[in-house]
């Protein structure tokens, strides 16, 4: 007789608490900002103890890249953007076109997440140095995976030809950036439908040739 598996409830409990945590500060830190947030801030809108604080994240700092790469990937399970579903079937897509489409649609939803914590970042690496340690400006997370979705997409049939990864990159990169969408979405009050599909159809006849009778 097969054994079954029982659910282990102490590891269940463990990242429910993680969850809330990290939940409890995200709020705090956009209503409040990183530096004037205390861990016994983030204590009591978690409702758990501040040692419970201490122990999962050891320090504000560790806490802090546990919010932005949470909100970055949208849930709590260590998966980076270019190993997600969404991202490694974008760019196996057949064509240029279909890649684009995907990318663009799968990025907005990143971007629905992180937009509103982008100034928070800067901010608190304005004045916290290991903070901004955390994210230097000479190797860019986001270009990292914007160069990778380019190098996938110029090697498809309908890429333009003369385009280099390196241009589609910084397309990608200037085009699909958190400053753009909160420009267009939270200063000019665009929805973010009308934001992704202006941001897929301005890139689109940068990136791909133009179907027949376009």
């Amino acid at each position: 007789m097969a054994t079954v598996k029982r659910p282990d409830k102490r590891a269940e409990r463990s990242r429910a608490t993680r969850a809330r945590i990290i939940d409890a500060a995200r709020e705090l830190f956009i209503a409040q900002g990183y530096g004037t947030t205390s861990l016994q801030d983030v204590a009591d809108h978690a409702g758990v103890a501040v040692q419970t604080i201490y122990f999962v994240f050891r320090n504000k700092r560790t806490l802090f890249k546990d919010v932005v790469d949470t909100t970055i990937a949208g849930d709590t399970e260590p998966v980076a953007t270019m190993d997600r579903a969404w991202f490694r079937a974008a760019c196996a897509a057949p064509t240029a076109a279909e890649q684009l489409h995907a990318h663009v649609q799968g990025t907005r939803q990143i971007l629905d997440r992180v937009a509103p914590i982008t100034p928070l970042i800067a901010a608190a690496a304005a004045t916290d140095p290991e903070i901004a340690a955390q994210w230097p400006r000479d190797e860019d997370p986001r270009y990292t995976v914007q160069h990778a979705a380019a190098v996938a997409l110029v090697t498809k049939p309908d890429a333009r030809p003369d385009l280099t990864a390196a241009t589609a990159a910084d397309l990608l990169f200037g085009l699909l950036s958190p400053e753009l969408y909160l420009l267009f979405v939270r200063d000019r009050g665009w929805s973010p439908e009308s934001w992704e599909h202006w941001a897929h159809t301005t890139l689109q006849p940068q990136l791909c040739t133009q179907p027949p009778g376009n």
